[in-house]
This record gives structure tokens, C-alpha cells and sequence, in this order.
């Protein structure tokens, strides 16, 4: 073999030897230093201001039809344990996805919870819980949930090591 054939065969493996060196130090780092949690919602810089109010058309007084939450139903979804104890989400008309997976509302850095692990949802006025096929289960204050249940305020929800309760 030709001096260069070793030469170029010697730095192609210094390249691989280097490309898993960085490699092996990016899983170190997540594992130090966890997901990263992006915030999601409504971002206040990116958004154009309406066609009529660049115009200089007065808004209109009254604000779009959006229902006025009754005072027995919840308004926030909380974290009463686990590691993101103190959490807060509001409750708005849409589902609420918790798991594992970045794409959830709810991101939980547990290893007892699955990527999709269960959804809180609205339906006719109630809230449900709902188990989404997860390992370890969820649980309605003792009792595992096999279909989705209702949900009243105050009521423990369990998703491996935090507990999640619906608060007015």
C-alpha cells in the first residue's frame, strides 16, 4: 500500500474517531442538562395587527364570541407533584396532550410516563381524562382509567410520577 493510502486511511479514522467523541458528548449533555422546554401559546412579536385597526378603524367594543367560563367548572390545569410541581396550564376549549414527546402540551421529564401518554380534553361542559394506550397506566385518584372519564375539579390525575389537578 502506497504512503498515501495509509495517510488518508489514518485521517478518515481520526474523522470517525472524532465524530463519535462529539457525538458521545451531545447524549451527555441532554442527559445533563434534560429537554429542552420550548413556551408555547400565543407569541406576542410575529403577529400582524389586524387588517382594522392598521387602517385606523376602531376595534369593535365587544370582543369575539368566546364563551364566559361558568364558576363551577376549572380554569387552570396544575402540577400538585412530580418534578414540574407548581406548573400551571389554562383550560381553553382544546384538548390538553401530556407525555414525554416535545410535541405534548404537558412535557413531562419522567420515565415512568410515555411520549403520548394521556389527554385532558372538554366535552359538553365536563372535562375528561383519557389513558392514550400508555405502559404504566393512568390513574383517576386510585382507580386506573380504561375509557375516558370525567374529571371533577380537585380531582388527582396521576401520569407516572406527577399528579395533575383541575383548579377553578
Amino acid at each position: 500500500m502506497s504512503e498515501l493510502a495509509v495517510t488518508l486511511l489514518r485521517l478518515g479514522y481520526l474523522v470517525l474517531l472524532w465524530l463519535f467523541v462529539l457525538s458521545a458528548i451531545g447524549v451527555l449533555r441532554r442527559d445533563v442538562y434534560g429537554t429542552k422546554i420550548t413556551a408555547r401559546g400565543q407569541k406576542a412579536t410575529g403577529r400582524k395587527a389586524p387588517k382594522a385597526a392598521a387602517s385606523g378603524a376602531a376595534a369593535p367594543a365587544v370582543p369575539a364570541a368566546t364563551p364566559a367560563p361558568r364558576r363551577d367548572t376549572p380554569t387552570r390545569l396544575v402540577v400538585t407533584e412530580g418534578p414540574l410541581r407548581g406548573t400551571t396550564l389554562p383550560l381553553t376549549t382544546s384538548a390538553i396532550l401530556i407525555g414525554r414527546a416535545p410535541s405534548c402540551t404537558l412535557v413531562l421529564d419522567d420515565d415512568y410516563s410515555s411520549s403520548r401518554h394521556a389527554r385532558i380534553f372538554p366535552q359538553c361542559g365536563q372535562w375528561f381524562v383519557e389513558d392514550l394506550g400508555s405502559t404504566n397506566g393512568t390513574f383517576l385518584g386510585t382507580v386506573r382509567v380504561e375509557k375516558p372519564t370525567p374529571v371533577l375539579p380537585g380531582a388527582h390525575v396521576r401520569i407516572g410520577q406527577s399528579v395533575v389537578e383541575l383548579q377553578k
